[in-house]
């Protein structure tokens, strides 16, 4: 039998959550302190309605709906054949509702890419007349069952993956990943990214829907599984999960009647982008997190998205309302020749994959995510264990090696956020500020907490913690 543990072994450490005054004495004393950024909540009256027995069931109902889940990639279409409400003059974008007016320059630049890929606009001017003057809509990913990252621009023609959670019957969707830098999710909009989107409609996503189609699907919550055991987690890195997807894939894409030339360069194409697996795994977490939404009751969050100028959430028991608060801007790791001055505030959908148990809650299963994002090892495994205090609960099919398999934290309750202190951790990409420029690094970056504080008084005013009681 293995010794118990000596919880004593290690010098003893005090721990101040407090004025710096207390801690600042200790330290001119030669006690060793560790800060903690820690208050008590200022709701903590209203916090405390929420603490029910019925809050619990209801928040046990919809995390059973995520851990439940079963996403199966089942097809490519194009957005107009499959995503609801998509019509020809829709552009939908990343985060919550935002007006053209109040866009950032890498939303801007997407957008203006879409239109002129979709023939809608003759150049950057004339796409920008048009967004300015209403001759498009414009409407979250999120409100039609779709998740776009960065910028997240989806328009009709392009090709969507199509993932069913086969536990819940519903279906997500997001577009076709084109690959780090100069793209069109990161507000690129030359020539050289709109011909590649031309040719992802004409070709790669036709495709990949025939492969999806011959194969039966592929098994994401299995292949997320293993990839979060070879060291993914899923939003910044996919390297296991990208190269397990082009396994399954390979032999239908070889047969398929095209020229060899244009198989090659598909195959070409899919094993020299690493992030190829990023926008599956957004829908897949979308799909599982769709079925969670709207439980009566419930305070755990079904939707952390951002547009480049808010933050927002969405909680399972207030319906369709958005919670937002100014985007931060990322702290992390650029590329040769830019720095922070150039990086926007923090932009797309991809934290649909933190909501789901990924991304930043399972880095602490990827030590090599730090030389993308910076930090170190032990700070990612830090920062897992973190997000456990703020999680009603641990995934299933999603294990970490590092913490003797143990499942990644699920289910952000706004209570718990609310209560510690601690603010969700998200892994993502840097966008330049400006439009056209295109991706400038990845980093880590916090949702804010003013997001959750008003999504608590809007949980307490809607009377669910005296209604459940």
């Amino acid at each position: 039998m293995a010794p118990e543990p000596d919880l004593l072994r290690d010098p003893l450490v005090a721990v101040v959550a407090g004025p710096e005054l207390f801690a600042a004495a200790l330290v001119a004393q030669g006690v060793p302190a560790r800060r903690v950024d820690w208050q008590p909540a200022a709701q903590a009256g209203a916090l405390a309605s929420l603490w029910c027995e019925a809050v619990d069931a209801a928040n046990r109902v919809a995390l059973d709906r995520v851990l439940a889940a079963h996403q199966i990639l089942v097809d490519v279409r194009p957005a107009m054949e499959v995503v609801p409400g998509m019509t020809r003059d829709t552009v939908l974008h990343a985060g919550p509702p935002i007006a053209w007016e109040r866009m950032s320059g890498p939303m801007r630049g997407a957008i203006v890419g879409a239109l002129m890929y979709e023939g809608l606009a003759r150049d950057n001017d004339d796409a920008e007349r048009l967004a300015a003057s209403g001759g498009v809509r414009f409407d979250p990913c999120h409100h039609h069952a779709a998740v776009g990252p960065m910028a997240g621009a989806t328009t009709a023609s392009m090709p969507v993956l199509v993932v069913e959670n086969r536990f819940a019957g519903n279906r997500a969707y997001s577009t076709l990943n084109e690959g780090l830098g100069k793209v069109l999710r990161y507000g690129a909009n030359s020539p050289d990214v709109i011909e590649r989107l031309r040719w992802f409609r004409d070709v790669v996503g036709p495709a990949l829907g025939e492969a999806l189609r011959r194969s039966g699907g592929v098994d994401l919550r299995a292949l997320i599984g293993q990839a979060v055991q070879m060291g993914d987690e899923c939003h910044n890195r996919n390297r296991a999960a990208s190269a397990l997807l082009i396994k399954a894939l390979a032999p239908e894409i070889a047969a398929l009647e095209l020229p060899g030339k244009e198989r090659r360069r598909i195959l070409a194409f899919a094993a020299s982008n690493e992030h190829l697996f990023l926008n599956v795994a957004m829908a897949a977490c979308k799909a599982a997190l769709d079925p969670a939404h709207g439980v009566a009751g419930s305070t755990l969050v079904t939707t952390m998205a951002r547009n480049g100028t808010d933050f927002g959430i969405r909680v399972s028991g207030l319906g369709d309302r958005w919670f937002t608060a100014p985007a931060e801007t990322p702290r992390g790791l650029y590329f040769p020749g830019f720095a922070a001055g150039d990086a926007n505030p923090d932009i797309g959908d991809s934290a649909i994959t933190e909501t789901g148990g990924l991304g930043g809650f399972a880095m602490g299963g990827a030590p090599a995510i730090v030389q993308f994002v910076g930090g170190t090892p032990a700070e990612a495994l830090e920062y897992t264990r973190r997000m456990y205090e703020i999680t009603a609960g641990e995934s299933t099919a999603y294990r970490l090696p590092t913490l003797d398999f143990r499942g990644t934290p699920t289910g952000i309750d706004v209570r718990l956020v609310v209560q510690t202190g601690i603010l969700p951790q998200i892994t993502t990409g840097m966008a330049h500020r400006e439009a056209g420029v295109g991706q400038v690094g990845a980093g880590i970056v916090n949702a804010p907490r003013a997001c959750f504080e008003r999504a608590l008084e809007a949980l307490v005013q809607a009377g669910i913690g005296r209604s459940a009681a």
